[in-house]
């Protein structure tokens, strides 16, 4: 009953229009006020040791160094080395507009920044070639979701956040430990390159049904002169995830390592912003920063007041009395957070349902970077949904078509989309191949 009163209250917020971050925290304090006796002084305490947490400081660091690479040139490089290795195949350009998104997430960590610095340059290139603009708009706003699932990205970020601390148990009785960044990271290099190749498969095959136009195959020559342009962008790869797991510094530490990077190479290397610019790439940075850590408080209120009425332990329990098992619960899971992921922001959506969902996965025994991959891939599929999807509404401006229109073209993709959402979800292994290996 007391799940059911919170639940309510939050929709009802939600419904009304309200961005999620107050309707959070007007949740909250509604509770308190009418229907719980938790002394205010706990709530504020918890607000302090909540957001008190070195790894929150990742994400400020990653949305600077996505400020930096967008607004530099380091996207339209990308772009030219991945049209010269596979511009000359069917589908060329939207298969080069893949592979740039997939190097484009692998220094970004943001969906939305991936597709606006991809989509900018090569959806204009695709319509002039003679491509379909809705072809053109559903490559890059399908694989613009990568940016969240190939590392660094700030929705792990969020779900490692929103978990640690957690006291949860598995389904013998011993202690689970929530996932450290590092080990989402690391997780995601293999469903993330995995996509990549899905989305490339399905472009190329829309390409050769359509017959399309190919480019002129490149020479060896411009391949390395495109890659002698990009490698300083592509190198920000190397410096996030060899320092990493490399030993040299953590992922907190990496994420400033890369806003460094990144300002240094956009200012004094490629010299695509000038100095008198840089406070202005400063200043979105902690625009966007401010909004969510102000959505991380309010979920750290939420949180507690779940956990304050053992609501993740009752739903565990309840959940268990089902009978559903690994594949009921998983599938019911996925559902849910797809229909969510239709009407929320991923953040928000992580930051919400990770610390209910999470004690109920560790009961059956769910492996907790498993579970925190699939949630992070329903949430990919949420941003290419309407009525919500950021990536459309992104690609939408940049093509200037309606929502409709670039709804139904990326149907092909997002069909692609569940279809592996079916494979990391049943098969555990994909997400946990690459930490079993390097011993995490």
């Amino acid at each position: 009953m007391t799940a059911l009163v919170i639940f309510l209250i939050l929709s009802v917020l939600l419904i009304t229009g309200m961005p999620v971050s107050i309707a959070l925290g007007l949740t909250v304090f509604t509770f308190l006020f009418g229907f719980t006796t938790i002394p205010m002084d706990s709530i504020a305490l918890k607000l302090f040791t909540g957001i008190e947490k070195f790894e929150i400081m990742a994400i400020p660091f990653f949305i600077l160094a996505g400020n930096f690479l967008t607004h530099g040139g380091v996207a339209r490089r990308m772009i030219r080395f991945a049209t010269s290795m596979v511009g000359h195949w069917y589908g060329g350009m939207g298969l080069a507009a893949v592979l740039a998104c997939a190097m484009f997430a692998a220094i970004s960590g943001s969906s939305p920044a991936t597709v606006m610095a991809v989509g900018s340059i090569m959806i204009p290139a695709m319509v002039r070639m003679g491509y379909p603009a809705q072809f053109g708009v559903a490559t890059v706003a399908t694989a613009g979701g990568l940016g969240i699932l190939i590392p660094p990205s700030i929705v792990m970020v969020m779900y490692s956040v929103a978990t640690s601390g957690m006291t949860v148990t598995g389904p013998d009785g011993e202690m689970v430990m929530a996932p450290s960044i590092g080990e989402m990271f690391i997780a995601g290099v293999v469903p993330g390159l995995m996509l990549a190749i899905m989305f490339g498969v399905t472009t190329v095959w829309r390409a050769w049904r359509n017959d399309y136009p190919r480019m002129q195959r490149a020479g060896w020559r411009e391949r390395w002169v495109a890659f002698r342009k990009s490698v300083w962008g592509l190198m920000l790869i190397v410096i996030i995830m060899g320092g990493i797991y490399g030993g040299i510094f953590t992922p907190t530490e990496a994420a400033a390592v890369s806003a460094v990077y990144a300002c240094f190479i956009a200012v004094f290397v490629y010299k695509d912003i000038r100095l008198r610019d840089v406070p202005k790439v400063l200043l979105s940075s902690a625009a966007m920063s401010a909004m969510l850590l102000y959505i991380i408080t309010n979920a750290v209120m939420f949180a507690f007041i779940l956990t304050s009425e053992q609501i993740p332990q009752a739903l565990s329990a309840w959940i268990a009395d089902l009978g559903l098992g690994k594949i009921g619960f998983l599938l019911v899971v996925n559902v849910m957070l797809l229909v969510i992921g239709m009407v929320m922001e991923p953040s928000a959506i992580v930051l919400i349902m990770a610390p209910i969902l999470f004690p109920v996965a560790m009961l059956l025994g769910i492996d907790p970077v498993h579970f925190g991959i699939m949630m992070i891939v329903n949430m990919e599929i949420g941003l290419c949904t309407p009525p919500v999807g950021l990536n459309l509404y992104v690609g939408s401006a940049i093509s200037r078509l309606g929502l409709t229109q670039v709804s139904v073209a990326v149907v092909p993709w997002l069909l692609t989309a569940l279809l592996f959402l079916m494979l990391i979800t049943y098969v555990p292994a994909i997400t946990l191949f690459l930490p079993n290996l390097l011993g995490f």
